[in-house]
Formats: structure tokens, sequence, C-alpha cells
């Protein structure tokens, strides 16, 4: 009373107990208004908010009861008093069903009006305060519901998988993803879920929670959830603290690792094959060289001279995969520089015949060529076109039998001018044809015993093939002979005609 004035609504038709109420009341620091009939006590009471309210039972046009129950409907917080010199059992319960804080029986002496009046605006004030923590609680509870919306909106919304317990297990927070990776069809906030968890996570989050004090580190580990690497994930567990820096749970993040493991496992496995690989021959030629550099090994000098010329050719050899992987690298990479300009393929078939010569006079093997297409030019990278001819022409001359022959032919169908080289050689089973273009993939029985080769080769090929967005077939036949038939995209600068 001492900041506020409670303000206070006299609704009595007796005109000299509304004004003298009116004085005291007012002499006393509260801020009073007075109506003269049922009528004006509600009109006031509409248009303001009364901490307090006497109310005469007995008037004229409209009876206490009446304007109660108005005045309440209005402003169901204002505390009402009935003031009446004919109080009635009736009256008294209704009056108090319809929220009258009190009776106050006539007459009445100031005292007793005051008291009244005191103790019925502690009751206002109480229900004030009741009414702002109430609509602070509910403004409270709206904020968390928002903070608990925008929070889930923002972990359904990342790819990795989520999923918090608290420090009983139960689940507090989990996203569509942590179902997916963890193979769950459904969970519910609140389920004791540890038991249905990988036992790997289950034992990382146990440490959190059994531990006595509070663990600040992370812990992560490698889970295979399907066989052959078909499904890995990497789950790293955290703890969540509270303010005081006790446990409040564990937070576990699930990220998908099934391609970056896989690309690890080819990677291992091809570092594996090419030290096989540099392995073999290095170890032949130390062989060598110890036999002729031991003293007590008594070496003529014609074995000391295979055994170096064995020595030179398996070195090159060397030298010529170590060119390979590091071509290879250069088209992963994309580091190859190119020299784009039109060329003739018959020409560069033609002059690779020809450094082939001494191969093919060896091995008495003829070479037949057919070109429907003269003219036919593409745009291509020389060095490249070379390479993919020349690895494929020394493969049909290498595994060529004696006295066979490699046909040659060139034509344009559509958009591709069409390679195709013919062999007669040894031809490959259907597996072995499945496995060619893998790199350091070789053919391994009798006829290829002692034919020398990396491996990369038609690797090299295939990847110089794709780079023109060009395409490789291969048929074959074990015993019978291969054909490649190379697919380019035709350029043509047309000189014979031939269609763009």
């Amino acid at each position: 009373m001492e900041n506020h004035k409670p303000h206070v609504l006299i609704v009595d038709d007796e005109r000299g107990l509304r004004l003298g109420t009116k004085r005291l009341l007012e002499s006393e620091g509260f801020y009073a208004e007075a109506a003269e009939n049922g009528t004006e006590g509600i009109r006031l009471a509409k248009m303001n908010e009364f901490d307090l309210a006497i109310i005469d039972l007995r008037m004229p046009d409209i009876d206490g009861i009446q304007v109660l129950k108005e005045i309440r409907k209005a402003n169901p917080n204002t505390v009402c008093f009935i003031a009446t010199a004919y109080a009635s059992y009736d009256t008294a319960i209704e009056s108090t069903k319809l929220g009258a804080y009190s009776y106050i029986p006539k007459p009445f002496t100031p005292d007793e009006l005051l008291l009244q009046l005191r103790k019925g605006y502690e009751k206002r004030l109480l229900i004030l305060e009741a009414e702002r923590l109430r609509k602070e609680r509910e403004e409270r509870l709206l904020e968390i519901a928002y903070e608990k919306t925008r929070l889930k909106t923002i972990i359904d919304s990342i790819t990795e998988g989520a999923l918090v317990v608290n420090k009983t297990g139960e689940l507090v927070l989990y996203n569509s993803s942590a179902l997916k990776y963890l193979d769950l069809h459904e969970i519910f906030i609140g389920d004791v879920i540890l038991e249905i968890l990988p036992d790997e996570i289950t034992q990382i989050i146990k440490k959190f929670i059994d531990s006595e004090t509070y663990i600040p580190n992370s812990y992560s580990t490698q889970i295979e959830l399907k066989p052959n690497k078909e499904l890995v994930i990497e789950a790293t567990c955290s703890p969540v603290p509270h303010a005081d820096g006790s446990l409040a749970g564990v937070v576990t993040v699930i990220r998908n690792i099934t391609e970056s493991v896989k690309v690890e496992a080819i990677k291992s496995q091809f570092v594996s094959m090419v030290a096989h690989e540099l392995k073999t021959p290095i170890a032949a030629v130390i062989g060598f060289l110890k036999i002729i550099l031991d003293n007590e090994v008594n070496v003529s000098p014609e074995q000391q001279k295979d055994f170096l010329e064995r020595s030179y050719t398996r070195l090159q050899n060397l030298v010529v995969m170590v060119n390979d992987l590091l071509d290879i690298s250069r088209m992963e990479l994309k580091k190859t520089q190119r020299e784009i300009k039109e060329l003739e393929i018959s020409q560069t078939v033609r002059s690779i015949i020809e450094f082939l010569e001494l191969e093919l006079h060896k091995k008495k093997i003829t070479v037949n060529f057919h070109i429907d297409s003269p003219g036919t030019k593409l745009k291509a990278d020389q060095n490249e076109i070379n390479r993919l001819f020349t690895n494929i022409l020394s493969n049909a001359v290498k595994y060529n039998k004696d006295n066979g022959s490699i046909d040659i032919s060139i034509s344009s169908s559509g958009n591709y001018i069409i390679t195709r080289i013919s062999d007669t050689g040894i031809g490959m089973t259907k597996e072995e044809k499945s496995r060619l273009f893998q790199e350091f993939y070789r053919v391994k029985n009798d006829k290829t015993r002692g034919i020398s080769g990396t491996g990369l080769g038609l690797s090299i090929v295939k990847r110089i093939v794709d780079s023109y967005a060009g395409k490789i077939e291969v048929e074959s036949k074990s015993g019978e002979g291969t054909t490649f038939s190379v697919y380019l995209p035709l350029s043509i600068n047309k000189q014979s005609g031939i269609a763009s």
C-alpha cells in the first residue's frame, strides 16, 4: 500500500454510507470510486480493473449477487465483499460460490471495514503474484518447447547420426540418421537403450556413466555393422556436463566411413601389389650379382654375360613398370599434359608396326592392314594415342604364336572411329578376360611363362580410352586369339568423304 494505492469500488444505493465509506478509504490511503446502483457499479467495473469491490446486497435496480457475478466475470482477480444488514445462509452460499471473499455486516465500524479490506488486499496481491508466476512459467515452457523444436530440427538436418542418453542410460535425443546407421526400427524418448546398441558403443557409454568422477575425454570406435565392409561406422562418444561440472549424459555421434574404409583397403592392396612386383625382379638381380661377385663360385664368362643380360632385362622391366605407375598416377591426379591436335590413327598404327618390326620378324608374324576410312582424323594427344596402340599391339605380338598373324582394321561408325586389332595368340578364358584391365593382373599359365610384362599396360589403355570418352571391347577365346575394338570419338577433317 506504500507504493500503490489499492483501487476500491463501492457499490451502494445508500448515499450517506457510500460517500462516508469513500472519504474514509481515501483518508487511509485507498483510491476509491463509488457507484449509486448496480448498473453503475457494473459499468465502472468493466471500464477498470479494481483491486477490491464492496457490493451492497440489496439495491433497487440489480441485486448485489448479480453485480458480483458481472464483476467477477469481467475481472476474476478483483477481491469482492458483500455488505448487507440482511445476510442469510442462502445468499452466503451463493455469493461464496460466485467468488465473494467475505461478508461485511452492516452497520460496520471503520476499523472493522479497514481490517477486512486490508486482508482482502493481501489476498489480491497473492492472486496477482500467482498470476504473474503462472504466466512466467507458461512463457518459459513455451521457450523450452521452442528450443526443443529448434534443437530437434538442427539434429535431424545433419547427416551424421546423433544419439544422447542421460546418466541412467535413458534416451534423451536422437535423429533419423542414428536409426538408419544402427538399423533400429523405432525407439522412444525415455527408453533404456544401452542393451540394444552395439556392444562397442555400450561399453564406452558405461565407462562415462559408471565412473565416480567426470571424464572429460571423448572415445571413438569403428564398427563393421554389415559384413564384407558393406556398412562401417565410426562412433564417437563424448560426455555432456551439467553446469556444476557433473555428468548429465553422453552424446554419441555416428559417421558412415564405409567408403573411406574401402578406399584404404584398396590403397593397402595396391601398395602390397607394387611391393611384390618390385621385390621379385630386384631379388633376381641381387641373386645374379651375388653369384658373379662370389669368388668361391666358378662362373664362366658366358654365364656371367648371361646373368648380366638377365639382370639388365629385369631392371629394364622395372623402369617400364615405374614409368607405367607414374603415368597412372598422373592420370588419376589429372596432371597429364596434353597437346591436342588432329591426327590420323592409320599413320600412328603404321609407325608402331614399324617400331615392332624386329619382334614381328622374330616370330614370323604377318600383319594385315585394312582401312575402310582413309584420311579419318581425330583430335587427341599423339603421345597418348601412341601409348594406347603400342600397348595393344605389343601384347598382340608377345602373346601370339609363331607364324601367327595380326589383323588391323580402321573404320568409322556413327560418332566413333573404330580400330580393331585381332591376333592369333593364346587367347583368354572368360574369367581372365573379366580381370584384364586390373592393375598388375597378368594371365599366368604355361603359355605365358617366360613372357615379360608389368600388368599395367592394358590398365593404362583403359584409362586413356576413358579419358577421351571412348570405349573398348574385348573378344577372346582361349587358344584362338583375342580382338580389341577401340572406339574413339570422331573428330573429322573430311578429306575422303566421311561425314562428321
